[in-house]
């Protein structure tokens, strides 16, 4: 196995971090979801949204250019390609790590999937295609870590 194929895995603190998702869907609300979990000051852009987690800001209305501004992280998971882009392309210049839910190549961080169990954390990720593969040992994993608690 070529692990330069891959992504590293890194753990950070997210404690108090900004973290932009730009989108109101089922992949954006998860993301946001996750991110909120782990401590991040979670800001949800996007015209509509249909249920805006607890603590979670929502701007409701279109990604803007300059949005990204101050943020740790961002997630640009909207059904649109060129938004999609535009989000990716901020991010890279300024520095800030991206996950880009239709475009790997543009994206410097994979969201992965969650185990957490007996004082465990793992996450899961493929290549960013294999997703019923990535789930199915994801599942694995958390059955093995509920055990240990």
């Amino acid at each position: 196995m070529d692990l330069q194929e891959y992504r590293f895995p890194l753990f950070l603190d997210l404690r108090g971090k900004k973290a932009v998702i730009v989108g109101g869907g089922k992949i954006a609300l998860r993301r946001a979801a996750v991110l909120l979990s782990f401590g991040a000051a979670v800001t949800l852009i996007a015209p509509e949204c249909e249920a805006v987690p607890e603590g979670v800001s929502f701007l409701q209305r279109p990604y803007a250019p300059g949005d990204l501004a101050g943020a740790f992280l961002a997630v640009a998971a909207t059904n649109s390609r060129e938004v999609n882009r535009q989000v990716g392309q901020e991010a890279a210049q300024s520095g800030i790590f991206v996950s880009v839910a239709d475009r790997k190549e543009e994206s410097t961080f994979f969201f992965p999937a969650i185990c957490a169990g007996g004082g465990l954390i793992a996450g899961v990720v493929s290549h960013g295609e294999e997703h019923k593969k990535t789930a199915a040992a994801a599942k694995k994993i958390r059955s093995v870590l509920e055990e240990l608690e």
